[in-house]
């Protein structure tokens, strides 16, 4: 290759320079003879290199061979803005505004596997087009109290609903060559003291409850990476964890991907190196806004990691096995020829968002009918409250997004009903109010410095006077409410909003309430509402789709993928005592989480865990099993028909649990084992059918480190909710 240069303008020089052709790896040879053949042409300094980052969210390759750098991107719910090299100030792109999908809750809440598909392939898409090979999500870590901030990044209450809808959603992702990195494993249930909080528990609890979602992302989901959480657990820390890295999803699960830590999750270089962590990011950062100056080469697995390789301190055997899951992880990503090209920000990408979003939102009340909407008989609605028109697509943590639009549900209902109907617009309440997060501006200016007996007396005489109220509330990604980093600090609604309800709905009964949240909240006023609408963080398109299932357009189907209570102590964590903990906690409750705690000790719940109402009705008819017994090596099948008894088209969610009537050990009175979603012309019947098999009837025994399950009784409950059984059927096992 040759250089010339101008010098002066005058005189042309032009010499050769040595060649720089990498030497390319052969694409030919399966992945793992290419791993090895890249493998014993890098140096030491080159294999350090892989295993901590460059930049905010990019590690180093190899260009000599070939070997791409590797670059991460927020998720799960959209792709995070550019940031500077090694900063979190914005990079000032103007082609990075991306669509913003609901929050991981709304999808939980579809309790659909093809909406979860839907999600992972629209969102790979995205991930991919902005050559990212690794998206930082889905979270999955379990609903544990409805305080934790980050509850509506993960998927709810249940290990099975969990475990069942992350799997579609990783095949949906890494069908685009970009892998998920599931996360946080483990036991990142609260975001109070994150980094010290040192988590206790049973086996049982941590095989039962906290890791199946995990482990179907492993096995089933075959997912290419998993991402460390901040908190301890038995005194070491998630990201370095030698049992649950190493012994858990190492050896027990065969996982075969990349360990990626939590931004700032890494604290020793020692147990970094054995204990199961591939690629350190964020060291010198609290993981979401501070860090200190760029310090890559002091990174626990940078220099500090090859001072002790070269030393002989640490083995390198270590350092080998890391670079295997990370190249593997490249060859899987950047260097599959076949990788598709991707797209972003599309108009089919922002209706994958409003059908799942749709899907989602959950109908928890609906007396009288008064829900949906009849344009043709309202001819004024008022429209109350701060998140009518407050953006929920910027703010909450690292899932804060730069969306290329966000529909409000104001606008959203306005560009509905257009001239045909009234809307007026009231703000009601006042919360805080944040002009952007990370460098992205919300571009809005909504701040009121009215008093709150001034914003109530407007919102008042503006509900008298219109023939249909909709309220709409709830929580919002500021501090100390749906956001990382902080958890809430009460159940009810904020900025004074339950009085609020309270007083509307003295003024106009034909009221709904629409809560915005991704998490439980408790509800004083519900006997006076006659309907309550679950809206979550719907993304993009949130506007449109509340829209559309407040006025009818779509039937609404959502199912809560946890369980309302009415206080705090309704909850185990709190009940027992053990949240938040001060620096360490033991789950005191043990299995019993969510509604597992609320059926033992008859609790009744606000609204039960897979409860969702519908503007059509369904009928069930008698469960039928195959088999009143079966053997360990046998499968039994129940079928019950279903019917929309209503006059409009419907989906109902079939959901079956399993009780053990008789046990050595204690277990919940009944668990979820399966569900099915399903569409109901009016006046259709469907037979939906169920396998059950060993492992459905299982427990965690301790003692022999296995799933068992006892000789005995057990009952199966059918139902439309974890409180409305419509069939119940007895089988034995023998």
């Amino acid at each position: 290759m040759k250089k010339t240069f101008l010098l002066a303008g005058l005189l042309i020089l032009s010499f050769a320079l040595p060649a720089q052709t990498p030497t390319y790896l052969d694409d030919t040879k399966p992945i793992e003879e290419r791993i090895e053949d890249a493998l014993s042409r890098m140096t030491m300094d080159e294999k350090v290199a892989m295993c901590h980052a460059q930049s905010k969210f990019g590690s180093a390759g190899v260009p000599r061979l070939g070997i791409p750098e590797n670059w991460m991107t927020d998720g799960p719910h959209g792709i995070r803005p550019e940031v500077l090299w090694d900063e979190w100030n914005q990079a000032g792109w103007t082609n990075d505004s991306c669509i913003a999908f609901p929050a991981l809750t709304c999808l939980a809440a579809t309790w659909n596997r093809e909406m979860s598909a839907l999600y992972g392939k629209s969102i790979g898409e995205e991930a991919r087009y902005r050559n990212k090979n690794v998206l930082l999500g889905p979270g999955v870590n379990i609903y544990r109290t409805p305080l934790n901030g980050r509850n509506f990044e993960y998927m709810g209450e249940d290990p099975h609903l969990a475990a069942e809808l992350v799997v579609p959603y990783i095949r949906g992702v890494q069908s685009n060559g970009v892998a998920a990195c599931v996360k946080h494993f483990a036991l990142n249930n609260q975001e109070v003291d994150r980094h010290t909080v040192d988590v206790n528990l049973s086996d049982r609890a941590l095989y039962e409850i906290y890791l199946p979602a995990f482990k179907a992302a492993v096995r089933q989901g075959n997912a290419w990476a998993i991402m460390g959480a901040y908190n301890l657990y038995r005194g070491q820390h998630a990201c370095h964890n030698r049992r649950l890295l190493n012994d858990i999803l190492r050896d027990e699960w065969q996982f075969d991907g990349v360990v990626v830590s939590d931004w700032g999750g890494v604290y020793d270089t020692r147990q970094a190196a054995y204990n199961g962590l591939d690629m350190e990011f964020g060291t010198g950062t609290n993981g979401l806004t501070e860090n200190s100056a760029n310090a890559y080469d002091a990174y626990f697995l940078a220099k500090p990691y090859l001072d002790k390789l070269q030393s002989g301190e640490i083995a390198t055997a270590t350092l080998d096995a890391k670079v295997r899951n990370i190249l593997r992880l490249t060859f899987r990503t950047t260097m599959n020829k076949n990788r598709p090209f991707g797209s972003f920000g599309t108009s089919e990408h922002a209706q994958a968002g409003r059908t799942i979003a749709q899907e989602g939102i959950v109908l928890l009340q609906n007396d009288n009918n008064t829900l949906p909407i009849d344009p043709n008989k309202t001819k004024k609605i008022a429209v109350i409250g701060e998140n009518a028109i407050r953006m929920m697509t910027v703010g909450g943590g690292s899932s804060s997004l730069k969306a290329k639009y966000e529909i409000s549900p104001l606008k959203g209902l306005q560009d509905r009903l257009g001239a045909q109907v009234e809307v007026r617009y009231a703000r009601g309440y006042t919360g805080e109010i944040s002009d952007g997060y990370n460098g992205v501006s919300t571009k809005q200016h909504i701040r009121d410095r009215r008093s709150a007996d001034e914003l109530t007396a407007e919102a008042i005489k503006v509900a008298r006077e219109a023939d249909f109220v909709i309220f709409f509330g709830g929580l919002n990604k500021e501090k100390h409410q749906d956001c990382e980093g902080d958890d809430r600090k009460q159940l009810g609604l904020p900025y004074n909003q339950d009085s609020l309800i309270t007083a509307l709905a003295k003024v106009n009964k034909n009221i709904a309430v629409v809560i915005i949240s991704g998490n439980a909240v408790s509800m004083p006023w519900r006997k006076e509402v006659p309907a309550i609408l679950q809206g979550w963080y719907l993304g993009t398109e949130a506007g449109n789709a509340l829209a559309a299932v407040l006025t009818g357009d779509i039937n609404p189907s959502g199912k809560l993928p946890f369980t309302f209570g009415e206080k705090l102590t309704d909850y185990g964590a709190h009940a027992t005592g053990s949240y938040p903990g001060q620096g360490e906690v033991t789950y005191k409750e043990d299995i019993f989480v969510g509604y597992r705690w609320f059926e033992k000790h008859k609790i009744k719940p606000l609204f039960a865990f897979g409860h969702g109402l519908s503007y059509t009705t369904f009928s069930y008819g008698k469960a039928v099993v195959s088999a009143k017994t079966m053997t360990r090596d046998d499968t039994i099948t129940v079928h019950i028909p279903v019917r929309n008894t209503g006059n409009r088209v419907g989906k109902e969610v079939v959901q079956l649990y399993i009780g053990d009537i008789k046990s050595s050990v204690p277990r919940p009175e009944k668990e979820l084992k399966g569900f099915e979603k399903i569409e109901l012309q009016a006046g259709e019947e469907k037979l939906i059918g169920f396998t059950i098999d060993k492992e459905d009837l299982s427990f965690f025994d301790e003692e022999k480190h296995a799933y068992i399950a006892e000789s005995g009784k057990f009952k199966i409950f059918i139902g439309s909710s974890s409180s409305d059984i419509r069939s119940t059927v007895d089988i034995e096992l023998k």
